[in-house]
This record gives structure tokens, sequence and C-alpha cells, in this order.
């Protein structure tokens, strides 16, 4: 089975999960997709972190390519667009990933979330 370009994770193999695997992908609805909603009903299907900075992205929504929607807590807690590419391209050194995925999340409300 090959994957298509847009979802290769150049640091696959130095983790021992994939960062965004098919089951996920396909769980996150589209763009745009929930933009009726109300923030505090919005499903965070996925998080993302960093263990060396403390910054954490949850996804809501994604493109199918590269673009997520969804809440950032970095520098500013906020709503946004962010970059499966950036995120699986970030290494510390040459060929440690500097971001993971939650193994243990479980989809949240927003209100409910507890992090």
């Amino acid at each position: 089975m090959t994957q298509t370009t847009e979802h290769r994770e150049p640091l696959e193999g130095r983790r021992r999960h994939k960062l965004l695997p098919k089951q996920i992908r396909e769980a996150l609805p589209p763009i745009d997709s929930t933009d009726g909603f109300k923030f505090d009903n919005r499903l965070l299907v996925v998080k993302f972190f960093c263990p060396y900075n403390g910054w954490r992205w949850y996804a809501v929504e994604f493109d199918g390519s590269d673009i997520f929607f969804g809440y950032v807590e970095g520098f500013k807690k906020e709503w946004g667009y962010f970059s499966f590419h950036e995120l699986s391209h970030a290494a510390v050194g040459e060929c440690v990933p500097a971001v993971e995925r939650d193994l243990s999340f479980e989809p949240v409300r927003f209100k409910d979330l507890n992090d």
C-alpha cells in the first residue's frame, strides 16, 4: 500500500504511531462544515501536542490534505487554522519528532475539555 504525498509523514518510523491515521482523517469533517455550531459545541476530534514547549492543537475540521481548523493552546488560546505539513515536519534536531498525537485522547466537545 502506498501513501499519497500529502499524507506521507517525513518522520514516520521515528514515532511509534502514525500522526494522522486514516480512521482519524475520515472522522474529521470537512473545512467549514461546523460553521453554524457554537464554539462550545464543536467536537475536538484529535489532539496533537509538543512535549518540548507545551503547545496543543485540537483538530475539529480537516481539508483532507493539509489544513486543519481547530483550537490551539500556544502563546495564546485561540481558534484558527494549522497545517498538518508543519506539524508532521517539526523536529528537534534533524530526526526527533517535535509533535505527537495524544494516543489516549477521546473526542470531546470543546465545552467539556478539561486539559
